[in-house]
């Protein structure tokens, strides 16, 4: 029996989604991108995640992007639809995501690292959009690069495709911080850990909120969010948040 091409492993309130395909660089075959769906699927499910990480097996490739070598078996064209809806599903889920990104970035790997709220990576990896280089476009990523790069720095790496440092990475904006090999690890924890610490169902209710206002205008943006409020309000996690920090003790979340 072959091994998944997704690992789903929950540790202290973080689900950890690693692409298993080290040998072929994490490179997204169309089951890779099914697996991936299921295991966000099953992540969204789980009241024992508060937090998913999303890294890649080994220390070369977080993603490569799409498998290529595989597109003569089977349409491509279904392939990337089912890429497209991995990212829509990623845009609106329930629960915060990082990128844990232990080796280089490319391509369609671009796309589920801009998917993330959250990016970190070890300073020795790159990142990229090679596509022109093989005849193709970033197209889908495209859509994701421009709602956190500037135009202009994000139209010379496409047009150029050259690999970008992890500190062009991060001034740039397409990762959240880098860090040195000794100091990863443990920043990667502190964050998950940190984040899984925080109320699941305000953090639920206010990330797909800020989804939903990407593309309003500020009017409408502030009474959605102003309706959102409300409903955290009402949560009995706002009410158990209130009570601990007047008695000066922390919270005990139902996820209510």
């Amino acid at each position: 029996m072959s091994e998944p091409e997704v690992l789903y492993e929950v540790k202290q309130g973080a689900a950890w989604l690693t692409i298993n395909r080290e040998a072929k660089r994490n490179a997204l075959s169309g089951e890779t991108i099914s697996q991936l769906q299921a295991a966000l699927d099953k992540g969204a499910e789980d009241d024992a995640v508060c937090v998913l990480c999303i890294t890649g097996a080994g220390k070369k490739s977080f993603c490569s992007g799409a498998d290529l070598t595989s597109m003569g078996g089977g349409d491509p064209a279904e392939a990337m639809r089912a890429y497209a809806n991995l990212l829509k599903a990623m845009d609106t889920y329930p629960k915060p995501l990082v990128a844990r990104v232990d080796g280089h970035c490319l391509a369609g790997g671009m796309g589920l690292l801009l998917s993330c709220d959250i990016a970190y990576a070890r300073d020795s990896v790159k990142f990229g959009t090679p596509e022109l280089k093989v005849g193709l476009f970033p197209m889908m990523i495209g859509a994701l690069i421009f709602r956190n790069v500037g135009r202009k720095k994000a139209l010379e790496m496409i047009y150029r495709g050259d690999k970008l440092t992890a500190a062009q990475a991060e001034d740039m904006g397409l990762i959240t911080r880098c860090y040195p090999d000794d100091a990863f690890d443990d920043a990667v924890t502190e964050a998950l850990t940190s984040i899984a610490a925080k109320a699941p169902v305000a953090a639920r209710i206010g990330r797909q909120a800020l989804a939903a206002i990407a593309d309003l205008p500020l009017d409408q943006a502030l009474d959605l969010l102003c309706d959102k409020l409300g409903e955290v309000v009402a949560t009995e996690d706002a009410m158990e948040g209130l009570m601990a920090f007047m008695q000066k003790r922390k919270p005990e979340w139902k996820g209510r």
